[in-house]
């Protein structure tokens, strides 16, 4: 019996995922001959604040055990949509809804989504295809360069690779103000070290002032921190960047400030009247005060970054505005932005962001830090609209992380497509194509400790900074982390490593994941795995833009691989790609057979002959191949 509905196959959803404005889309429903109804079905869709919309569903045709019933559907709105059908059978209503994360069943309880994205929501071409590369500024690589006024109250570190200072004061303060001096000349000495890796855009967490190493709090939103260089240094390494291929996008911290800043100025380091000085200053309505000036609206609570008021005027013009922040830094060269907490930035304010970004060139980037699943994400009682054409080109693709580190680790076959494929469907296309995906970040523990060391999650800071991986836990994690890397350059979006992943670095939770990069002490054959990751990703122009389609039960029956192929809209033939999670040699025989609605296949990467495709341990295998229409 084939199933009522599904919400990924082409003969029953005529559009996979999100549509665009205006296009029309046709559902079909096929229901057993068995079940005689009183009237015809209909499809039921609505938006969140609006009423629902019943559309008369026509039956199609008659096949062997079931009838077909379809009906067309114009995307007229933009917004997140959702659906259900509905048949009466002698009486009793009965409905359609989902199960198992795509079909649908008349015990399903959950609704479908349609994602309808504005008509003319584009993203852009320079990272499509590319490979980004995440540098925490102070960690990356010391120039040895002399900088002048350094700010009073910090401690300069003169041990490269020694372990961040972590512990509280006496007051239960930490001040994360110990600095070991990565520069943007340090960064830009390291270009053709990052070129080799394929890198084609660096991210960098923040680079403005700010009286803390991770530079979260800032102080100063026009002025580069002084231990990274000046502003015309960081002019100086995007232009050096872009004759290697590779831009550069800068980490945008709007929601809040650091209270030792030039607007709020809690400490008076500044010479500028500040918010917290007096009500007469100019910067105090950007803030939120419940007793002035000591109490008031801070990040998490945390007094040292006050909350500021975006959609106030003069805050919005600030950064938005012709003179402002954002433009100011896209003239010395940056490429964009990835916002911090988007979650905490109002619609109104990414509006005006998204607006004064284009407005300078549309193909800077916006990609925003959001930790769920964004296109139907709520916060504050907000639902959200970051992915429908007014504010993020992208985001921090949480989701495909979780996903692929549980399967590197030997989590069902299942759960890994369910959670791509979700994200896949409910995204548009040009979100896909732009996509962050990485396995490390600044803020959660190194892969390589995730997937090889102990659980971290209920471990003091001391055990984190006391632990090592062992030998054995090291090399456990470093096979693993080959699999998760594989899947991270062949799923749909732009792999993002994390500086000194693909060195072999570890660290569990901040800062012990924002270590030194180990120069001179490399895993040298990780380095030439990524970069040859990057090699062959660079090689099959269907990553760039190709969908995904899981083959896993249909060609091969082995938990050990994964498989699924890329498809690309102007390419003549497919890429499947075969993804070893163990440490044996699999041979898959009879491949020709096993992938029966492909021919003319082609070895693309890895050792394909007589008809047998040969998956390393823990690596993977590419074939080329036409489907079969």
């Amino acid at each position: 019996m084939k199933p009522i509905f599904d919400a990924w196959d082409l003969n029953y959803k005529s559009i996979f995922g999100a549509v665009r404005q205006n296009e029309t889309i046709r559902f079909t429903i096929r229901l057993s001959k068995d079940i005689h109804l009183d009237f015809a079905p209909v499809i039921v869709l609505f938006r969140t604040g609006f009423k629902e919309r019943y559309i008369n569903m026509n039956e199609i045709t008659e096949e062997e055990d079931c009838i077909a019933y379809s009906a067309e559907y114009y995307a007229r709105y933009s917004d997140i949509h959702y659906y259900y059908f509905s048949y009466l059978q002698n009486g009793r209503r009965c409905f359609i809804k989902k199960v198992n994360n795509h079909e649908g069943s008349v015990s399903g309880g959950e609704l479908f989504q349609l994602t309808v994205y504005k008509k003319d929501y584009h993203t852009p071409d320079f990272l499509k295809g590319g490979v980004m590369y995440q540098i925490f500024p102070d960690r990356f690589c010391k120039s040895g360069k002399v900088h002048e006024n350094i700010p009073d109250g910090r401690i300069l570190r003169d041990d490269w690779g020694g372990i961040p200072n972590y512990k509280p004061d006496k007051n239960g303060h930490v001040w994360n103000n110990d600095y070991f001096g990565g520069d943007f000349a340090g960064i830009q000495s390291k270009l053709p070290y990052l070129k080799d890796l394929g890198v084609t855009c660096i991210y960098l967490n923040p680079i403005f002032e700010a009286h803390e190493n991770h530079r979260y709090n800032t102080a100063d939103y026009m002025k580069a921190d002084p231990l990274l260089g000046t502003n015309e240094e960081f002019s100086e390494l995007c232009a050096e960047a872009e004759k290697y291929g590779i831009s550069i996008i800068l980490d945008g911290v709007f929601s809040h400030t650091g209270a030792d800043s030039v607007y709020f100025n809690k400490f008076g380091r500044y010479p500028e009247l500040g918010a917290y000085q007096s009500r007469d200053s100019f910067f105090y309505d950007w803030y939120t005060f419940i007793e002035y000036p000591e109490v008031y609206e801070a990040w998490w609570g945390i007094d040292t970054l006050p909350n500021v008021v975006e959609n106030n005027e003069n805050y919005t013009r600030f950064i938005c505005g012709e003179e402002g922040v954002l433009n100011y830094w896209l003239n010395l060269g940056a490429s964009g932005y990835r916002l911090d907490v988007a979650d905490e930035l109002p619609d109104q304010f990414l509006n005006n962001l998204r607006k004064s970004v284009k407005n300078f060139n549309t193909d800077k980037i916006v990609i925003g830090e959001v930790w769920e699943d964004a296109s139907n994400k709520e916060s504050y009682g907000i639902k959200r609209r970051y992915l429908l054409g007014d504010q993020l080109d992208s985001v921090m693709n949480y989701p495909f992380r979780e996903a692929i580190i549980n399967y590197a680790k030997g989590g069902s076959t299942s759960d890994l497509i369910n959670s791509v494929m979700t994200i896949t469907e409910n995204y548009p296309k040009p979100t896909v194509d732009v996509l962050m995906n990485f396995v490390s970040t600044h803020d959660i523990e190194r892969a390589i400790n995730r997937l090889g060391g102990d659980d971290c999650s209920d471990k003091s800071k001391d055990w984190m900074a006391g632990n090592m991986l062992s030998a054995e836990q090291y090399q456990k994690g470093k096979n693993l982390l080959k699999t998760a890397m594989a899947l991270q350059f062949f799923l749909p979006g732009v792999p993002s490593i994390y500086y000194g992943d693909e060195a072999g670095m570890q660290g569990y939770k901040d800062p012990f994941n924002r270590g030194c990069y180990p120069w001179g002490n490399e895993d040298t054959e990780l380095i030439e795995y990524v970069s040859e990751l990057s090699r062959v990703r660079k090689s099959v122009p269907n990553m760039k833009d190709g969908k995904i389609y899981f083959m896993s039960s249909e060609g091969i029956a082995d938990d050990r691989l994964v498989a699924f192929t890329r498809t690309g809209f102007t390419c003549e033939k497919d890429c499947l790609v075969i993804i070893n999670r163990s440490g044996d040699e699999v041979n898959i025989q009879n491949f020709s057979s096993r992938f029966n609605l492909f021919t003319d296949f082609e070895p693309l990467y890895g050792k394909f002959e007589n008809d047998t495709a040969v998956i390393p341990p823990y690596g993977y295998t590419l074939v080329s191949a036409k489907f079969i229409k």
